[in-house]
């Protein structure tokens, strides 16, 4: 069944995230600054509204903005999402931070509409084609309720428990992808003093038991340099997330910690 959902944050994986939204017949309220946004999503069918508040007066309210602060700038405040949905929308945060925002956030509106955390795993090439992972904490039935919505771009959406977990998941599978990517790095490293190509060798290791996601992106964006400069700064905002989360909690992240800060990619 269509939904009316509100969106904020249509940058670089937003706005193909609302392309499939309207291309599997939802209505979409749009809160974008650039106008040029604002511009190709209206002509491909979405309402564009002016403030945070119009686009909350929805069923669902998807946030895909970049980190914590953000985050809070536009979910909090009486004309923030949760102070301007209804107690009946469900409002679901794309964003990679940390479980302390979320939670103080959801409890600052105790009366107000339901907050879930729903970290994403994939590329904007990966929403494009409709196979985005996406993790979800939260109470089961609001879950269930934007699942059908969420599979207009993701095809593995998995429930990790409640309001939180999915960002703690995503922080330690981030911090374990930061790993892997240094680890490649240091391989080709090695490869390089036996005079092999960093994409030739990672183009083998592809072919071999060595394989990783990590691999397979490094060689999809053309090697190592671009990829570092495509991807370090998403992994030094969450590795940097991640570090204060376990230590609020106490918990070291050991050998991770260890292969991240030392290996030749600038992710610490």
């Amino acid at each position: 069944m269509s939904q009316v959902v509100g969106f904020i944050g249509a940058g670089q994986m937003g706005e193909p995230m609302v392309s499939r939204l309207l291309q599997a017949g939802h209505r979409v309220k749009l809160f974008a600054r650039r106008t040029s946004v604002r511009e190709r999503m209206a002509a491909a069918g979405a309402q564009t509204v002016d403030s945070v508040a119009e686009a909350a007066a929805a069923d669902i309210v998807i946030v895909c903005v970049f980190s914590d602060e953000q985050l809070v700038q536009v979910l909090d405040g009486p004309s923030g999402v949760l102070g301007a949905a209804s107690k009946e929308c469900v409002v679901l945060s794309h964003t990679t931070g940390t479980m302390a925002t979320v939670q103080d956030l959801a409890a600052g509106y105790p009366e107000g509409p339901v907050l879930l955390d729903g970290p994403v795993s994939g590329s904007a090439e990966d929403i494009a084609a409709g196979r985005l992972t996406v993790l979800l904490g939260g109470p089961a039935t609001s879950v269930e309720r934007v699942r059908p919505v969420l599979e207009s771009y993701a095809d593995t959406i998995v429930a990790t428990g409640a309001l939180g977990s999915a960002l703690s998941v995503k922080l330690i599978n981030n911090a374990l992808f930061a790993a892997n990517a240094q680890l490649v790095a240091a391989a080709t490293d090695v490869g390089r003093r036996w005079g092999i190509g960093d994409q030739e060798l990672v183009r083998a290791l592809l072919a071999c038991s060595a394989r990783s996601y990590a691999a397979e992106s490094i060689h999809r964006t053309g090697g190592l340099a671009k990829f570092e400069r495509m991807a370090a700064p998403y992994l030094r905002k969450d590795v940097a997330a991640c570090l204060a989360a376990t230590k609020d909690n106490g918990i070291e992240l050991a050998q991770l910690a260890d292969v991240i800060h030392h290996g030749p990619l600038e992710l610490g």
